[in-house]
Protein backbone atom coordinates (compact mmCIF):
# COMPACT_ATOMS: atom_id res chain seq x y z
CA UNK A 1 0.00 0.00 0.00
CA UNK A 2 1.28 3.32 -0.39
CA UNK A 3 2.04 5.96 1.41
CA UNK A 4 -1.16 8.24 -0.60
CA UNK A 5 -3.39 5.98 0.44
CA UNK A 6 -1.82 5.46 4.09
CA UNK A 7 -2.36 9.63 4.12
CA UNK A 8 -5.78 9.35 3.17
CA UNK A 9 -6.95 6.85 5.77
CA UNK A 10 -5.55 9.03 8.28
CA UNK A 11 -7.04 11.94 6.79
CA UNK A 12 -10.49 10.33 6.95
CA UNK A 13 -9.75 9.49 10.46
CA UNK A 14 -9.24 13.21 11.57
CA UNK A 15 -11.90 14.65 9.76
CA UNK A 16 -14.32 11.44 11.52
CA UNK A 17 -13.42 13.07 14.97
CA UNK A 18 -14.06 16.21 14.02
CA UNK A 19 -16.94 17.78 11.30
CA UNK A 20 -18.05 13.80 10.52
CA UNK A 21 -18.28 11.82 7.34
CA UNK A 22 -20.34 11.86 4.66
CA UNK A 23 -21.57 8.39 3.57
CA UNK A 24 -19.05 7.95 0.51
CA UNK A 25 -16.21 8.98 2.61
CA UNK A 26 -17.27 6.25 5.41
CA UNK A 27 -17.59 3.86 2.45
CA UNK A 28 -13.82 5.10 1.03
CA UNK A 29 -12.48 5.07 4.55
CA UNK A 30 -13.88 1.12 5.02
CA UNK A 31 -12.30 -0.13 1.74
CA UNK A 32 -9.23 1.76 2.05
CA UNK A 33 -8.87 -0.25 5.59
CA UNK A 34 -9.78 -2.96 4.33
CA UNK A 35 -6.98 -2.87 1.97
CA UNK A 36 -4.62 -1.99 4.48
CA UNK A 37 -5.74 -4.77 6.28
CA UNK A 38 -5.63 -7.07 3.24
CA UNK A 39 -1.33 -6.15 3.06
CA UNK A 40 -0.38 -6.59 6.26
CA UNK A 41 -1.89 -9.89 6.05
CA UNK A 42 0.25 -10.38 3.12
CA UNK A 43 2.88 -9.02 4.40
CA UNK A 44 3.06 -11.24 7.46
CA UNK A 45 2.60 -14.42 5.83
CA UNK A 46 5.30 -13.43 3.58
CA UNK A 47 7.51 -13.05 6.76
CA UNK A 48 6.14 -16.50 8.58
CA UNK A 49 6.50 -18.21 5.04
CA UNK A 50 10.84 -17.75 5.73
CA UNK A 51 10.43 -19.17 9.29
CA UNK A 52 11.08 -22.78 9.77
CA UNK A 53 10.96 -24.28 13.13
CA UNK A 54 13.07 -27.60 14.84
CA UNK A 55 11.29 -29.88 16.56
CA UNK A 56 12.08 -31.84 19.69
CA UNK A 57 13.50 -34.96 17.44
CA UNK A 58 16.07 -32.15 15.13
CA UNK A 59 13.90 -32.06 12.28
CA UNK A 60 13.28 -28.57 10.53
CA UNK A 61 9.54 -27.49 9.58
CA UNK A 62 8.84 -24.79 7.20
CA UNK A 63 6.05 -22.76 8.30
CA UNK A 64 5.20 -22.81 4.87
CA UNK A 65 5.04 -26.43 4.23
CA UNK A 66 2.67 -26.08 7.33
CA UNK A 67 0.32 -23.51 6.20
CA UNK A 68 -0.04 -24.98 2.66
CA UNK A 69 -0.54 -28.78 3.80
CA UNK A 70 -3.89 -27.29 6.03
CA UNK A 71 -4.54 -24.97 2.88
CA UNK A 72 -5.59 -28.36 1.25
CA UNK A 73 -7.69 -29.73 3.84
Amino acid sequence: MDERKIARINELYHKSKGDGLTEEEKAEQQALRQEYLAAIRNNMRATLDNVSIENPDGTITSLKMVRERNENR
